[in-house]
């Protein structure tokens, strides 16, 4: 029998592994089941050694967000090129990539982070923390989305549709984990019809929205997400 030998970490490299080991474990299981102990095992170190890199699991809680986050909004990045509405079904499929791995972590970003007992000390900054995380990946999300559509100054009507449509992909992802009963890959298709939805509402209600949605569409093709979506309410009814 081997015995492994480990290897000695610098101070910034240990944290960076304890983060991962820590997002991994938050995204298995909901943050308030997780101990120090446990994470400590799964890095291989003393439950000393963890305090000695981070105060608390509140603390390493919140660089895992913070990484997760970081990630999300990653995500939401597309190369420019082909037609939008396939551009937005590579992103819904990359964004059900993140939350299909990061299930309880996903939730527990979007709700406000984990429990903390009434009063406790950390409460109010715990939430502010992870308050403003969600909404540095909101509005990544939302710079992308305008990028795609070269939109500069967008109107008030515009900012609606792609802030609504980001809050309804959160929304559906949530409720996906909740048993998961609609699969994955018809829920991707019908957010990017989503997005041609709301657009479409906007755009009978506003001239300007109207250009920019006749604009979107010209070069769409045929068997592409929007067009898909087209032909399904054309359809006749069974």
């Amino acid at each position: 029998m081997t015995t492994g030998v480990r290897r000695r970490m610098g101070v910034e490299e240990r944290r960076q592994q304890l983060i991962g080991v820590a997002l991994d474990l938050f995204s298995r299981r909901s943050p308030d089941e997780v101990s120090i102990d446990e994470i400590a095992a799964a890095a291989g170190i003393s439950r000393p050694l963890v305090y000695h890199y981070f105060p608390g699991k509140l603390s390493l809680y919140e660089a895992a967000l913070k990484r997760a986050a970081e990630d999300l909004a990653g995500r939401f990045v597309e190369a420019r090129e082909g037609p939008l509405g396939a551009r937005l079904l590579r992103v819904m499929r990359r964004f059900f990539d993140f939350v299909d791995v990061h299930g309880p972590g996903f939730a527990a970003l979007m709700r406000g982070g984990p429990a903390v007992p009434a009063g406790g000390a950390r409460l109010f900054d715990t939430a502010s923390a992870t308050n403003a995380l969600i909404d540095s990946v909101r509005q990544a999300a939302y710079d992308q989305i305008l990028s795609h559509l070269e939109v500069e100054e967008p109107p008030a009507r515009l900012e609606l549709v792609i802030r609504s449509w980001i809050s309804l992909a959160e929304s559906t992802a949530l409720i996906w984990l909740d048993g998961r009963r609609i699969p994955r890959g018809e829920l991707e298709v019908q957010l990017v019809h989503d997005f041609a939805a709301l657009a479409a509402v906007s755009a009978a209600h506003d001239e300007e929205m109207s250009g920019l949605l006749r604009r979107l569409l010209k070069d769409e093709p045929g068997d592409g997400p929007f067009g898909d979506l087209v032909t399904r309410l054309l359809a006749p009814a069974p």
